[in-house]
């Protein structure tokens, strides 16, 4: 597994995210099988970890920590406080005492006693980012956490947010099918030394193949995704499959491909797939390391793009949640 700086440490290139285990996807594992996963993931050379305090409502912390225990120290550990669920809802609050009251249960669920990378999840409108983050600053000051972190923000707060404290990453959807962050926050990134890791670098799931609207259950968000929904989808699986068909070429899958292009985008990308599968995480830590034919990246570029894949990425409701910049079209 091949390694790149993350908050000024060497971890590996593919990290693992940890919400598939028992949120926002119906399909959920018990202790036993998270346990083998991450277990599985670190002897595959795995050393990035990445939770949040609203995935599967404060439990997934706990999974993860009782996952992770025989080999904490030999891993960088990330997470994010500013949204959380009571009672299934997601509620978005980046208060100054809430933030410090999230990362003291998170501390616990962890089984932990810092956090090497901490992120502000969600922006709250109500607070500004500046007060969020100096709070997170202060955390730093005190041992608690290694570095600060945002997510799903656009270059224009994150500069904002980078002038009150140094942010070391930030996280956004990244892939063949999502390019907002390629509007201004990849830039941004860059000129300001920030770390990028992307999430959902295989389209959650669309990339990988084996994807169908019909079997998802009631608790799968793809379900209310534009993308995954009426023609859009009939038109996207079309897509998918000229996809495979270039990766096969390359005898790859189309989830290495994919992957691999994420990669190529700049040496401060890191991908941050999710499954529950142990099968295909395997299959997707392949892609650490691949040397590719720059025209087959191309290519691919070429044939999965906002101008090619059909539907918007997120419904109304949910994209006004989001700082990331949006396209015109969207």
């Amino acid at each position: 597994m091949l390694q790149r700086k993350l908050a000024g440490r060497l971890v590996s290139e593919i990290g693992l995210g940890c919400m598939n285990l028992n949120h926002a996807y119906a399909k959920k594992v018990d202790q036993a099988t998270a346990t083998s996963l991450l277990t599985k993931a670190f002897e595959a050379g795995v050393t990035h970890f990445d939770t949040a305090a609203l995935y599967g409502f404060g439990s997934n912390e706990k999974m993860v920590g009782e996952a992770i225990k025989p080999f904490r120290k030999d891993i960088f550990l990330a997470s994010k406080c500013g949204m959380t669920g009571v009672n299934g809802k997601r509620t978005i609050d980046g208060h100054p005492a809430t933030l410090k009251a999230t990362l003291d249960t998170a501390l616990t669920s962890l089984q932990t006693d810092h956090i090497d990378l901490y992120y502000l999840h969600r922006i709250d409108p109500d607070v500004p980012v500046e007060e969020s983050v100096g709070t997170l600053g202060d955390m730093v000051k005190a041992g608690k956490i290694g570095a600060v972190g945002l997510s799903e923000v656009s270059a224009e707060t994150l500069r904002k947010a980078h002038g009150e404290y140094p942010i070391a990453a930030l996280q956004t959807e990244y892939s063949l099918w999502t390019r907002n962050a390629e509007i201004a926050v990849l830039d941004a990134c860059k000129d300001l030394g920030v770390d990028f890791v992307a999430f959902s670098p295989l389209a959650r799931g669309y990339l990988a193949g084996g994807v169908d609207p019909a079997s998802m259950g009631d608790g799968d968000i793809r379900k209310g995704m534009p993308r995954f929904q009426g023609d859009n989808w009939a038109a996207n699986q079309q897509l998918y499959a000229d996809f495979a068909s270039l990766a096969a070429s390359a005898d790859i899958t189309p989830a290495q491909l994919a992957m691999a292009w994420v990669l190529a985008q700049g040496e401060h990308i890191h991908a941050l797939p999710g499954t529950s599968s142990e099968a295909h995480l395997l299959e997707d830590l392949q892609a650490s390391g691949l040397q590719l034919p720059p025209e087959l990246l191309v290519k691919a570029d070429e044939l999965i793009n906002r101008q090619t894949v059909k539907g918007a990425r997120y419904p109304a409701g949910a994209q006004a949640d989001i700082d990331t910049e949006d396209f015109a079209d969207e």
